[in-house]
């Protein structure tokens, strides 16, 4: 009974040991450079969709320690960035993307910011213009201008 114990805790210490391996800022092996490479790349494109806007490269929430966790296994079996992303997107939606696709469900996201600078433009420019339309309509003649003063100068002095 003592060996079966002894050996359920010396797995658990070591299950634990690999666990924490996949922390952020600890060192993992990669067999090539490039493999490390595209690991540290995809670090920075992946998002945690827990901490909202903060990578799973710097993320200390668990989530972010099962998402660096599959992105070291997928890049030790080979997969490359399309594969990891499609990976990802797949199990955890296009939110995990810094950057996402162009497509039917995103092209909103791409090309509203331009839209509503292209409508803050067009609401300024109707704005000036119908200023410009009252000061005109509002100039006065001379001859106004002479009547208002009499009339300034009329209730001046009265008072």
């Amino acid at each position: 009974m003592r060996a079966v114990l002894g050996i359920f805790i010396a797995m658990s210490f070591l299950i634990s040991a690999s666990a924490h391996a996949l922390k952020a800022g600890v060192p993992l092996e990669f067999e090539s450079s490039e493999q490390e490479e595209l690991y540290n790349d995809m670090l920075h494109e992946l998002r945690c969709t827990v901490c909202q806007n903060q990578s799973i490269a710097g993320s200390n929430a668990s989530l972010a320690d099962d998402l660096r966790g599959n992105l070291y296994e997928m890049v030790q079996e080979g997969a490359d960035e399309q594969e990891i992303k499609k990976f990802m997107v797949d199990r955890y939606g296009e939110f995990v993307l810094y950057r996402p696709s162009f497509d039917a469900s995103t092209y909103l996201l791409w090309i509203g910011p331009f839209l509503l600078l292209l409508l803050g433009v067009i609401v300024l420019r109707a704005n000036v213009r119908s200023r410009s339309k009252i000061n005109r309509s509002s100039d006065l003649t001379t001859e106004e201008s002479e009547l208002l003063a009499k009339s300034l100068n009329s209730q001046k002095e009265k008072k």
